[in-house]
């Protein structure tokens, strides 16, 4: 499979996830704090697909997970559920395209 699908479908569900685990939580508006949510973790999964940087796939997913993840943990202040999911999913994308990605 192609690194750019490989991360693309990485970063859908890893934004499912981050949903799921957003539903239970009191926002002033829910849909767009899930939308936004989940449109950023997708979306890091199909830059760490269609980047190539010259490290291993798990550490090019820590800073794109991390470059993606701070404008949002600035906007919100919650920035350890913000910035540790970012890195965790980053890192993990970054592997498994690195790994599994052609």
């Amino acid at each position: 499979m192609s690194r750019l699908v490989l991360g693309t479908i990485c970063g859908l569900i890893f934004g499912v996830v981050v949903v799921l685990t957003m539903l239970p939580m009191e926002f002033t508006d829910k849909r767009d704090a899930l939308l936004g949510a989940f449109t950023n973790r997708a979306s890091l999964g199909f830059i760490i697909g269609a980047a190539r940087l010259p490290l291993p796939g798990w550490a090019s997913g820590l800073i794109f997970g991390f470059l993606l993840s701070l404008p949002s943990a600035i906007i919100t202040k919650a920035y350890i559920p913000i910035m540790v999911l970012g890195l965790i999913g980053g890192a993990l994308i970054g592997f498994i395209v690195n790994r599994w990605g052609k």
